[in-house]
């Protein structure tokens, strides 16, 4: 692999698994991300907080490697990837699921699931995410037309973890879901923390990031401004209201 140099010596159990340090980011001429700073540590969900256009969907872009133009520091299991490409990014076990969720609505849900090549071993099985997600299985042979909102999330959830991704980044994932849907969710994002997966989660229901997450940045004009730790959540909440513009 043409990146092969860049591989790292073993990493330190205790080091983070993504330590972002100084991140700044373009859209064309517009800088958007001016110095995002945090880390996560193997196994931890951490949210991004902020109100609409504060950097933290630019943040997830910035860390699969889909934003245009990048500086600073981007280090992924001991690996820098600030000048990789999306797709070594990828290899390196680095998951995205967007906001939009991607869905090919001309493929059957199961055609979907197999679309993604697996990039690391220990990914799940089909029959692992139909486990996961009976709603799946029972919608295997649909269009992904034919899917609601809430089975379309369940699927690009499902297309990620299939592919091997050790950390998942994750983009509104309950953003216009029913509650019963919502609750579904976070049952399986508790889950798969269970089971080690690490996860950073762009979520404006902070109530519902209360319920998977161990911490949660608070980005402002794409700066992280705050760190709240979950438990500290509901003392700080008249602060977050103020952050959050509620």
């Amino acid at each position: 692999m043409a990146d092969a140099h860049r591989a790292a010596a073993p990493r330190d159990a205790s080091a983070p698994l993504l330590a972002i340090e100084g991140l700044e980011g373009w859209y064309g001429e517009s800088h958007v991300l001016h110095g995002v700073t945090f880390d996560v540590r193997p196994g931890e969900v951490v949210t991004l907080l902020g109100r609409n256009g504060a950097g933290k969907t630019t943040t997830l872009r910035a860390i699969i490697g889909i934003l245009g133009k990048r500086r600073g520091s981007i280090v992924f299991d001991g690996v820098e990837t600030i000048g990789m490409p999306s797709r070594l990014i990828a290899r390196l076990g680095v998951g995205y699921v967007p906001e939009e969720r991607g869905i090919f609505a001309s493929l059957s849900v199961h055609e979907n699931l197999m679309l993604p090549p697996r990039v690391k071993p220990g990914g799940m099985s089909v029959d692992d995410i139909y486990a996961l997600f009976p709603n799946l299985r029972e919608r295997s042979r649909s269009q992904g037309t034919k899917l609601s909102g809430g089975e379309q999330q369940m699927l690009s959830i499902g297309r990620i973890l299939r592919t091997g991704a050790k950390l998942i980044l994750l983009d509104e994932p309950t953003e216009g879901l029913a509650p019963v849907i919502v609750q579904q969710i976070g049952r399986t994002l508790q889950r798969l923390k269970a089971e080690g997966y690490t996860t950073v989660l762009v979520e404006q229901n902070f109530r519902f990031a209360q319920t998977v997450a161990d911490r949660h940045f608070v980005v402002e004009q794409g700066r992280v401004v705050d760190m709240i730790p979950n438990h500290d959540l509901d003392a700080n909440l008249g602060k977050l209201h103020a952050y959050l513009g509620v």
